[in-house]
């Protein structure tokens, strides 16, 4: 063995470490919004600015850039090579942020996401202001180091994190086409559906939406001896490929935010299980970034969870688990209220029509907060007059507005656009699937995912980080990302 492919597996074992590392960390993240008592949020911030610390160090070291420089000789093979291309993208990332920033933006995280967790529920803004402040400047920090390191926009230094190769540039015109077109169409599609009566006054009971949920993942897919369902404030997955943690959050006025949280997390879910396991732990065998992740929960959700097929498989279900029935409780009644229209405030919660809106909107905040032309004492009024623009809708309180998102009180500043390249993506990667295999819906009006999951495993799970996101799109559909077949999608769904 030459001491290229020495180096190169000195590497593997290195970032084995790093991984181990990280999945701890994630696991504390899990339980901080989960089971944690509010008492321990100061020990866990230090458990969690510890574990960043090491990590940091880890990836750091001189030696792992030496090691680096000398695996490049090595005669690697394609996935070899995909990964250390991605360990060396990983490290740029790393080196480019002293040691102390990463442990005291850790350490403002922990510290804001607590408060964010008791200000959301009083909507008092004012109450989580300085810990947002403080997350938000030393972000500025990281993302101007990055950005000299890495030759690019601070913007897009923090983008490329969540989104590798992504940029303002390729993100502006898009946003922009959406913009244009979805306000004239989403006033043509409220015409076009007419009234849809809103979901039945409940109550529905929280343990009989958790077992509807339940049985839905089982139906997906999901190991349950390889994952949980829990409940949090703010719907997520987490934990590791071998140990998915979902959550979800219930409103017994209507179970159906609870359950179309749930596909959409465990589409999250099946994407991280089906990551391939003889790269586990190594950066290749990761994620392709998060319009990629996010294209799984949104096919999930949106293209598969909320077809007419489906309902056939759903509808009875609804009606055997909460006792109903009558015209409201068809299978076609439930259906047309799961793909209503409307202009509403809160994005978990959005159609695919106006969703976009949402986003355009987070997007543009945060790269200017992060840019320096809005400070966090102007965001509520800034968020405020974009959304009516957008949405058309003034905004009730800070609860239903600024505050709704746990992303920038915990510190995820630079994912927001990957929400709709996700479902664009989504929508290309959906109709690929049935293009190769036209029974698909015909097995969800029976609750079979298992046709479409045996196509998305070896056109996206299995590929984990060995292409990036547009060679994976065009090798799955056979052309790279094309709005026009999103946009073909909604008029499809909603004008025909």
């Amino acid at each position: 063995m030459t001491r290229a492919m020495d180096a190169y597996h000195s590497l593997e074992k290195q970032f084995a470490r790093l991984a181990a590392l990280q999945e701890a960390e994630g696991l504390l993240h899990w339980d901080s919004s989960v089971m944690m008592p509010e008492g321990g949020g100061a020990d866990r911030g230090e458990q969690l600015a510890t574990l960043a610390a090491l990590a940091h160090d880890l990836i750091t070291a001189p030696h792992v850039g030496d090691l680096i420089e000398q695996a490049d000789g090595a005669d690697l093979d394609p996935w070899q090579a995909a990964n250390l291309k991605e360990m060396r993208r990983t490290r740029a990332h790393a080196t480019a942020v002293p040691g102390d920033l990463v442990e005291a933006t850790s350490r403002a995280v922990s510290s804001c996401e607590g408060i964010w967790r008791q200000a959301r529920a009083k909507s008092d803004f004012a109450a989580v202001r300085p810990a947002l402040e403080q997350v938000v400047a030393l972000t500025r920090h990281s993302a101007q180091a990055k950005a000299e390191a890495l030759d690019c926009t601070v913007y897009d230094a923090l983008l490329d994190q969540f989104e590798p190769g992504g940029s303002c540039a390729a993100i502006d015109p898009l946003f922009a086409d959406l913009e244009s077109f979805l306000p004239p169409f989403l006033d043509a599609v409220l015409d076009h559906q007419g009234d849809v009566a809103d979901i039945p006054p409940g109550p529905y009971d929280q343990t009989a939406q958790e077992t509807l949920g339940r049985t839905i993942m089982q139906a997906m897919g999901f190991d349950f001896q390889h994952g949980r369902l829990d409940v949090s404030a703010h719907p997520f997955c987490g934990g590791t490929p071998g140990d998915v943690r979902i959550t979800t959050r219930y409103d017994t006025g209507d179970y159906s935010s609870a359950l179309m949280g749930v596909i959409h997390e465990t589409g999250h879910g099946l994407y991280e299980r089906g990551l391939p396991s003889a790269w586990r732990r190594q950066p290749v065998g990761l994620a392709r970034g998060m319009s990629v992740h996010e294209s799984q929960s949104l096919l999930m959700e949106m293209q598969a969870g909320r077809s007419r097929d489906f309902f056939s498989f759903l509808g009875p279900l609804v009606r055997e688990r909460f006792g109903v029935n009558g015209d409201d409780w068809t299978d076609e009644a439930q259906h047309r209220r799961a793909i209503r229209v409307r202009r509403g405030h809160i994005r978990v919660n959005a159609d695919e029509v106006t969703y976009p809106l949402h986003v355009i909107l987070r997007y543009r905040l945060e790269r200017a907060m992060v840019e320096g032309t809005l400070e966090v004492a102007e965001l509520p009024g800034a968020w405020n007059e974009g959304f009516e623009r957008l949405l058309g809708i003034p905004v009730p309180d800070h609860c239903h507005g600024v505050m709704q998102d746990v992303h920038w009180f915990d510190g995820l500043i630079g994912y927001f656009p990957t929400y709709t390249l996700g479902a664009m993506t989504a929508a290309q990667l959906y109709a690929a699937a049935v293009l190769h295999n036209p029974d698909i819906p015909r097995s969800l009006a029976e609750g079979d995912f298992a046709p479409l999951l045996a196509w998305l495993r070896p056109n996206v799970h299995e590929k984990a980080s060995s292409l990036s996101t547009r060679e994976l799109l065009v090798q799955a559909t056979g052309k790279p990302l094309d709005a026009g077949v999103f946009k073909a999608h909604l008029t499809r769904r909603y004008l025909v």
